[in-house]
């Protein structure tokens, strides 16, 4: 199994890439998706899920655009 905190400072949000056996989920993505699709194409995965832990008024979320470029289903939280 694969972790890994994806942090972008200026807005100081944390996005997580989890991976084991061949699949991802992104838990919190930003708007800007290249970076999840291309970190599990470099590992060979496919993104099975996006998840968002709750409502985000501080930033864009990449949760739509990024389940509609991976096939990923969207679990919301709370």
């Amino acid at each position: 199994m694969k972790i890994e905190q994806i942090y972008t400072g200026c807005l100081a949000q944390g996005a997580y890439y989890i991976e084991s056996e061949g699949e991802a989920v992104i838990i919190d993505p930003l708007r800007e998706t290249a970076p999840y699709i291309e970190k599990a194409a470099q590992h060979g995965a496919r993104i099975k899920y996006v998840l968002e832990t709750h409502f985000h008024a501080d930033f864009v979320s990449g949760h739509l655009d990024l389940a509609k470029k991976t096939g990923a289903t969207i679990v919301y939280g709370p």
